[in-house]
């Protein structure tokens, strides 16, 4: 049986070094809280700031009955790559840094169809907006860390992080799961009446061609960024990240979503 999921994701230190009193002083990357850097973790806009200091609500759209408003992500996925998250497609483009200065450019989505046309115009925005980004740092404390950016025309971005993956859990291992298109009953201590999903394994070779896949069984717990639709069949790659030590009453691994690799709706 394949366990329970849950969160994770990657980590770099920042450091910085002192000079001497007598050393003429030179350009650095911004002060950060021990631990923390750009790819050390996620960072979900919290405010936005016009160049007077006063909040601008158009980057943050109006909640709804089933929940607020997704919220402007940014991941530093390495040295130059940034994912924009939370909107209708994943943005992706390159970033390049030199000391507090940095510098957006060539961003492109996915170009999926979205449903909400508010989202979709935000998304275009942030595109828009984020090239005019010039410098940028890290402040508060490792536990509450934010990012802020600020733009050319004096506006401001502050960004609440929250540690990826990896920084909590280490390096992933990558396994593709077939999710079937009708959940299966399953055993549950707590629900009498409990259903999981019922998947496969399913192994390609280094050319990307399937070559297998193992026996049905139930999944017990959810993976994360995943949400089942009945009938829909779904080939998913998967980060899988080890726990350790492990908690009382949790899973040894926690799972999460990394691409859709097939899609298919069931009759």
């Amino acid at each position: 049986m394949l366990n329970r999921t849950s969160f994770t994701a990657a980590s770099v230190l920042a450091a910085m070094t002192l000079a001497a009193c007598t050393s003429a002083p030179q350009a650095t990357t911004p002060a950060t809280p021990s631990s923390v850097s750009l790819q050390s973790h996620e960072w979900q806009l919290h405010k936005a700031l016009n160049a007077q200091g006063t909040v601008d609500p158009q980057w943050q759209l109006p909640g709804t009955p089933q929940g607020p408003a997704p919220t402007v992500g940014l991941r530093f996925v390495d040295a130059q790559t940034v994912s924009v998250e939370n909107l209708c497609n994943r943005m992706h483009g390159r970033y390049t840094l030199k000391g507090t200065n940095i510098q957006f450019e060539r961003l492109a989505s996915t170009l999926m169809a979205c449903p909400n046309a508010n989202l979709m115009a935000l998304e275009r925005k942030v595109g828009q907006w984020l090239p005019q980004a010039r410098t940028w740092k890290i402040v508060g404390n490792a536990n509450a860390p934010v990012l802020e950016l600020q733009f050319d025309n004096g506006a401001r971005w502050q960004l609440t992080g929250s540690p990826t993956y990896e920084t909590l859990y280490g390096a992933s291992e990558r396994i593709f799961l077939e999710v079937a298109p009708q959940q299966m009953a399953c055993s549950h201590p707590l629900m009498p009446n409990a259903k999981c999903l019922q998947v496969r394994e399913v192994t390609y070779d280094a050319q990307g061609i399937k070559q297998g896949h193992g026996a049905w069984e139930a999944f017990y717990g959810a993976i994360e960024g995943y949400t089942h639709q009945d009938g829909v069949r779904n080939v998913l790659r998967l980060k899988r990240y080890t726990r350790s030590p492990v908690p009382a009453d949790a899973s040894k691994y926690l799972y999460v979503l990394d691409m859709t690799v097939e899609s298919e709706r069931v009759r």
